[in-house]
């Protein structure tokens, strides 16, 4: 019984050495273990089929998108003089950008649920890399009326972790609260250095009222606007929580009524 507890379904008793009772009991417990593997079994098959079903779809996407995309740029490059010609095709080149965007979000999400990602740890300075982040979302956070008040300390603050990575995770974190927060309000973004760990947090006032939990916000396709106002894919806060996984960070999510909080915490190098 310890056995399959600690995780071997396959296990089973020999039911040879029971008499009696005990006979019976092994011969049902043997019944659970082998249901319980089964089910396993035909869940991973599950979550392999739809990993593999969103790979190739994304990528059957990308194809005729790319192109689209192109005729879109040459068409740019025409004289046009017609106005309403004009507005279609910024309409066509937004969406088409937009669509690429969740293809190329499908297609990571589907990497790193089944595993199928290599990450280049190295120790990375994340006051750097946030002021780096925020000084390309400063024009976008302006447009919309929000105001960033960042709070970072004033010597380095090194982490280990994957450049690309932990720069997707921050700008994820940044596009949730560009499309989400409400308008015409402060965002505050701050580092915090302990003795042995950097807490990264964002946090904002939501421009809808949020039904979910905090752990529903975080899963594939779940999103806090259910209006479905904004262009939100879903994917942004799963994809950040994973990857933050992945690296050996912690990923957490604080709701109180309209004010959403989301920080990562790593350990720090040479705290």
């Amino acid at each position: 019984m310890l056995e399959i507890g600690s995780g071997k379904l396959d296990y089973k008793f020999d039911t040879r050495e029971f008499d009696g009772d005990y006979k019976e009991l092994a011969e049902k417990i043997n019944g659970i273990g082998e249901g319980l593997y089964t089910a396993v079994e035909e869940n991973v098959k599950n979550e392999r089929l739809k990993t593999e079903l969103i790979t190739n779809v994304s990528h059957d996407i990308k194809t005729p998108l790319t192109s689209i995309i192109n005729y879109i740029d040459l068409i740019k490059m025409e004289q046009i003089e017609n106005e309403n010609l004009e507005n279609y095709v910024s309409i066509l080149e937004k969406k088409s950008q937009r669509l690429k965007q969740l293809a190329e979000d499908l297609v990571e999400v589907s990497q790193i649920t089944s595993g199928n990602i290599l990450l280049d740890m190295q120790p990375i300075n994340m006051v750097e890399l946030i002021y780096q982040t925020g000084g390309e979302f400063n024009e976008i956070f302006e447009d919309l009326g929000l105001t960033i008040v960042t709070r970072l300390p004033k010597d380095p603050v090194i982490i280990l972790a994957d450049g690309n990575r932990i720069w997707r995770v921050i700008q994820n974190l940044y596009n949730n609260a560009a499309k989400y927060a409400l308008k015409d309000t402060r965002i505050y973004v701050e580092l915090k250095k302990t003795e042995a760990t950097a807490e990264f947090s964002i946090k904002d006032i939501s421009a809808h009222e949020i039904h979910q939990t905090a752990q529903d916000l975080s899963e594939r396709f779940v999103r806090g606007d259910e209006s479905r106002g904004t262009e939100g894919s879903g994917l942004g806060l799963s994809i950040a929580r994973n990857l933050t996984n992945l690296m050996g960070g912690t990923f957490e999510i604080v709701l109180d009524g309209d004010l959403f909080t989301v920080s990562i915490t790593f350990p720090l190098i040479n705290p």
